[in-house]
């Protein structure tokens, strides 16, 4: 039976382990150590190894990790050997403790001046969304002056919802092109003025029900693109 491969080095620069065995330190004889630094291939605890003031922040916000080791004078990246891999793996780091509350103090500030960019995003994007749906609306009732009051603006708002992936949001609905426009008013039409939905529920086929409808549909926008009809 071949012997198992040999562990490979630590990463270079301060490095404190994490031991997947229970070891004690070679120098104060007290453990098991969950973290240890290996001197001359002994394994010394922290407070052995001058490492002892340091607190541990484990690995998952880069910019906390940064902003920590960038503050403290003195820091050690702490590594856990993965045998499934065979290398050893990154855990966190020791930082010392009064730069970790300055770096969350920093990151805290970053992510109240995110939320109010986001904030501030948002309002925009209200204001564009207003915009375009006014637009769309106008768009309808100069291509369907009959259609009833307060109807063009519904069904602006419905076609042009932000994420709703309906034709307001197409590009060709963004630019009002007289297809987009038309396709949000004919399906409004669909629903509200025909038995479309009904048909569907009673398990009449989509492309069926479409064809059933479809007179109807096409006799309302008649109606609606007449300016006496409103």
């Amino acid at each position: 039976m071949a012997p198992p491969p040999p562990t490979p080095p630590l990463p270079p620069g301060l490095v404190v382990v994490q031991p997947l065995r229970r070891r004690h330190c070679a120098a104060c004889r007290r453990g098991p150590q969950p973290l240890l630094v290996v001197e001359e291939g002994r394994p010394r605890c922290l407070d052995c190894a001058d490492l002892g003031h340091l607190v541990f922040l484990p690995r998952g916000d880069t910019a906390l990790t940064r902003r920590s080791r960038e503050a403290s004078v003195l820091s050690a990246v702490v590594v856990r050997f993965d045998r499934r891999h065979g290398r050893y793996e990154r855990q966190g780091v020791l930082v010392e403790e009064e730069a970790l509350a300055l770096a969350e103090e920093r990151c805290l500030a970053d992510a109240e001046a995110r939320r109010r960019r986001r904030a501030r995003d948002a309002r925009r994007r209200a204001v564009q969304d207003l915009r375009f749906t006014e637009a769309f609306a106008g768009e309808i009732r100069r291509l369907f002056p009959g259609c009833p009051a307060g109807r063009a603006q519904a069904i602006a708002a419905h076609a042009s919802l932000r994420g709703s992936g309906r034709v307001g949001r197409s590009a060709a609905g963004r630019a009002l092109s007289t297809e987009a426009v038309t396709a949000a008013v004919r399906a409004s039409v669909r629903h509200r003025e025909t038995a479309y939905d009904r048909l569907l529920m009673e398990g009449v086929p989509r492309p069926e029900a479409r064809r059933r409808i479809a007179d109807g549909v096409e006799s309302v926008l008649r109606s609606w693109r007449l300016p006496e009809a409103a």
